[in-house]
């Protein structure tokens, strides 16, 4: 079985690598990684658009196999309580037919953050460089990530992406219900 991912990002790819081991179904797949276009702006600012980019890979990598995966990390706004974004993943996996969807759970922000994004327009990456959380100028690509660093390493980028992708299996898994 082949598995088309629709990102060359090394963090997504080996979060789907191990995850699919997990599945009987997907335990003896070849992932094959390809750098598509997400189709929206290059830092997602709504759960709509976060949700989008996911939908976009998944459909533009779908080439030559059984599933492809589009994952997609995004800010939602979450100005009822504040002026902070939230941050989570979307996974949307498709056979060509049906998309499935898997979310991760989701953390607030730093201020500081959420205003540079806001205010100056920069990336989340950008930001947390910026600001001076930390010296990477791509900590999205690293398998801590973000909130890696804000959990003190107890939960990484690669553990959160993993559950997005745990959560789009969901359908994979119940065929009948979805």
């Amino acid at each position: 079985m082949i598995i088309n991912l629709g990102s060359k990002n090394p963090v997504k790819i080996k979060a789907l690598e191990e995850v699919i081991k997990e599945y009987p179904i997907l335990a003896n797949a070849l992932v094959n990684a390809f750098e598509v276009s997400s189709g929206i702006s290059r830092q997602p600012k709504s759960f709509d658009e976060t949700i989008e980019g996911a939908y976009t890979r998944a459909v533009r990598a779908f080439t030559n196999c059984a599933y492809s995966f589009g994952i997609e990390g995004g800010l939602v706004d979450i100005t009822a309580i504040g002026e902070d974004y939230s941050n989570l993943t979307a996974c949307v996996v498709y056979d060509g037919k049906k998309y499935f969807l898997g979310l991760s759970s989701g953390f607030q922000v730093p201020q500081k953050v959420s205003d540079m994004i806001r205010n100056e327009g920069l990336e989340l990456d950008e930001a947390v460089k910026v600001s001076g959380i930390t010296s990477h100028s791509r900590i999205g690509y690293t398998d801590g990530g973000f909130v890696g660093l804000l959990t003190k390493g107890r939960v990484t980028r690669k553990d959160y992406i993993k559950q997005a992708i745990r959560m789009a299996l969901i359908g994979i898994e119940n065929p009948e219900l979805y």
